[in-house]
């Protein structure tokens, strides 16, 4: 039995959840899922030019996990843009916690501090 999945933080809240091509009806159009924690890989990988090391940290999750979500959300991105889909946010199967401003979260600074006296720091 596989264990639960680690719940993401996400950074920033979507004003926009449904993206697709114009004057195209979407009746006529395949629409593209895309989960919330791949977009916040993104956003913090490629929009804030983040490592995928600092992106992990911010998100508590591990790198080979933001690895594996931006692989995902930049193919679902690429396909939905050169096959002319729409894509819409979607919460994932992992449990999501929202913070207000990036680097920000439940009263602490952005900068890992107390995550290991709550079990999420490094092994080793």
């Amino acid at each position: 039995m596989p264990r639960p999945p680690r719940g993401r933080r996400i950074g920033y809240r979507q004003q926009v959840n449904f993206f697709k091509p114009a004057g195209v009806p979407l009746s006529e159009l395949r629409v593209t899922n895309i989960h919330l924690d791949e977009m916040e890989a993104i956003r913090l990988v490629d929009m804030e030019g983040r490592t995928q090391s600092e992106a992990a940290e911010q998100m508590r999750i591990s790198q080979p996990t933001v690895a594996r979500l931006l692989a995902s959300g930049r193919s679902k991105i690429a396909t939905a843009i050169v096959q002319g889909q729409a894509f819409a946010l979607q919460p994932g199967g992992a449990p999501l916690e929202f913070y207000d401003e990036p680097g920000m979260g439940r009263g602490r600074g952005g900068h890992g501090h107390g995550r290991r006296r709550h079990g999420y720091g490094r092994r080793g």
